[in-house]
């Protein structure tokens, strides 16, 4: 009994070590498994990460690529129908063709633009240096001049790089008398992702790299570039093998290091873009937390006794990791705010600017408008004042009170004359009734009768007995034949016997024609413009024909012209016919 007592009382201390150290190895097992399992969720999720950060990254590149060649693209289409650029190309002077490339690459902002001749000799660029050269061997010219789009090249240069440009020939009657060269400066971006960790690089569709942050790179294959560089010294491959278990397989290799590869599409000719991520980062990342939960076990191992803790202090783990993520996601949160802040008050200070010029293009236009509208009736009341101050000095009170009575008329008139501008800014009227066009025209001539009475105009007026009733405004409607009145007596001044025909019809339309007896219209594709005047400064403003066809299309008709087949202008004014029904309906 006492010998079995004292083998159970040594059987009993001895059992504690034994516990112990099989609490230690299964704690040591444990902490080599969670690192194992930690280690690879780890990579896989800041893999995951960087890759996802690579294609935000990537979209971003693309989007700036295409951006800047669709935006270049325009710029031949436009200069192609420059008329400077093509009086220079038929007339041979090119004396301010630089300049003026010069000016417009400041304003548009792209690489260099060159005008070529049709010899492919350079005759204009904003680089003068280049002056006289001859490219009519390279491909941009010669396919310009095969078609009538523009087309984009990117030819490899003699130096380093390649050149990337659009070109368009410029023609004239059916004749190519030029080529635009414009070249788009991608290599900005270049520079710019020059700055970045990644390398960076574009590919056209036949697989050629055409912009890389490796020098190295440019003008190979993606396949000739990228070929797997191994470590050569026994030191690097012993390293090399000692971390390669702590990492997913290498998409790439780069100088010997393993890189993480992502590529997309960019919507342009079959190009594409790819990102070579150094798995450093990552490795830095994971190594981190690694070493966290290594010197957590070994905190554990050392105080054995406090076991029950590893839940608390897994918790105290999860929560600062949580409250990092926490703040991580409220600066960025921060910085979206500040940027979105930052767009609203762009936008605002952009919507401001624009109201402000929208009311400062129709102050121009009604200030334009009433010097023009204005000085008929002004020149009228002149010419009664001129003829009362006679009359007064011969005591003819009684006429002279008829030429006061027409001058107050002419007074009200230009009074509804300003009430009515503010029509000329916006389409359309309200104030619509039915109008005799008879009474209109007749209106209009005994309103120009102070100026026909100046000088011999022969006028041959030509009306229906029946009444051609039309839906217009009568004002305005007086205006626009005060207007076509005033430019027939322009054009018949210098004509030794003026005459003025005012014809009248009414069919499916009421058609008004005025025909001239002068010189004619040089140019009809601008008369219609606003400004234009073959005047003479002081003489009109050249918004009459411009005023006149904006109020005949807000009454639903049209404004022509065209010259006479015995010389002289001729206008037609159509404008719908007011019928029976809808008169009474009105």
């Amino acid at each position: 009994m006492f010998a079995e007592r004292t083998t159970d009382s040594q059987d009993a201390p001895q059992g504690l070590p034994w516990r112990v150290k099989l609490a230690v190895v299964l704690l040591v097992v444990l902490a080599i498994g969670v690192v194992v399992v930690s280690n690879r969720w780890l990579t896989d999720r800041f893999v995951d990460s960087t890759r996802n950060r690579s294609d935000v990254r990537l979209a971003l590149y693309s989007g700036n690529l295409v951006s800047e060649l669709q935006r270049t693209s325009v710029v031949p289409l436009l200069l192609s129908r420059d008329p400077d650029l093509i009086a220079a190309l038929r007339d041979g002077n090119f004396s301010r063709t630089s300049a003026k490339l010069i000016a417009l690459q400041s304003e548009i902002g792209v690489a260099s633009i060159r005008l070529l001749d049709s010899a492919g000799r350079v005759v204009g660029a904003t680089n003068r240096n280049v002056l006289g050269t001859s490219y009519r061997n390279e491909i941009y010219f010669v396919d310009a001049q095969r078609t009538n789009e523009t087309i984009f090249t990117a030819a490899p240069r003699d130096s380093v790089g390649f050149d990337f440009t659009y070109s368009r020939a410029l023609k004239a009657d059916g004749k190519i008398l030029g080529v635009i060269v414009v070249s788009v400066d991608l290599f900005k971006y270049e520079r710019a992702w020059s700055g970045l960790q990644d390398a960076v690089v574009v590919t056209n569709s036949e697989g050629t790299v055409i912009l890389t942050t490796v020098p190295l790179w440019r003008g190979k294959s993606l396949t000739e570039a990228m070929a797997v560089t191994e470590p050569t010294s026994t030191l690097s491959r012993m390293f090399q093998a000692s971390t390669d278990w702590a990492r997913s397989k290498p998409d790439a290799w780069l100088q010997g290091e393993p890189m993480m590869k992502t590529e997309a599409r960019i919507p342009f000719r079959g190009w594409r873009i790819v990102t070579f991520t150094d798995y450093g980062t990552v490795r830095e990342k994971v190594n981190g937390i690694l070493a966290l939960e290594i010197m957590g076990f070994a905190i554990l191992m050392s105080i054995t006794f406090y076991l029950l803790s590893r839940r608390a202090w897994s918790r105290s783990i999860s929560l600062q990791r949580e409250s990092a993520e926490l703040r991580m996601l409220n600066a960025r949160l921060q910085r979206e705010i500040a940027e979105r802040e930052k767009v609203e008050a762009n936008l605002q200070v952009a919507e401001q600017t624009l109201e402000q010029s929208s009311k400062l293009a129709v102050l121009g236009e009604m200030s334009a408008a009433v010097s023009h509208e204005l000085n008929q009736p002004l020149a009228a009341m002149k010419t009664y004042l001129a003829g009362a101050r006679l009359l007064l000095q011969r005591k003819r009170a009684d006429e002279a009170l008829s030429s006061f009575q027409r001058i107050d008329d002419l007074i009200e008139r230009m009074g509804a004359i300003t009430r009515q501008l503010k029509s000329y800014a916006r389409k359309g009227g309200e104030a619509f009734e039915p109008v005799d066009l008879r009474a209109c025209v007749s209106s209009a001539l005994a309103m120009m009768e102070p100026q026909l009475k100046t000088r011999y105009v022969k006028i041959t007026r030509g009306l229906p007995r029946r009444e051609v009733m039309v839906m217009a405004d009568r004002i305005r409607l007086e205006q626009v034949i005060i207007n076509l009145l005033r430019n027939a007596l322009d054009a018949t001044k210098d004509v030794k016997s003026p005459q003025i025909d005012l014809l009248l019809s009414a069919g499916e339309t009421a058609t008004l024609t005025v025909r001239d007896n002068g010189h004619g219209i040089g140019d009809l594709d601008n008369l219609f413009e606003p400004f234009y005047t073959t005047k003479k400064p002081g003489e009109g403003v050249g918004l009459g024909l411009a005023i006149s066809s904006g109020i005949v299309t807000d009454l639903g008709g049209r404004l022509t012209a065209r010259n006479g087949e015995g010389g002289g202008a001729v206008f037609e004014m159509q404008l719908p016919i007011l019928g029976r029904e809808q008169e009474a309906a009105e």
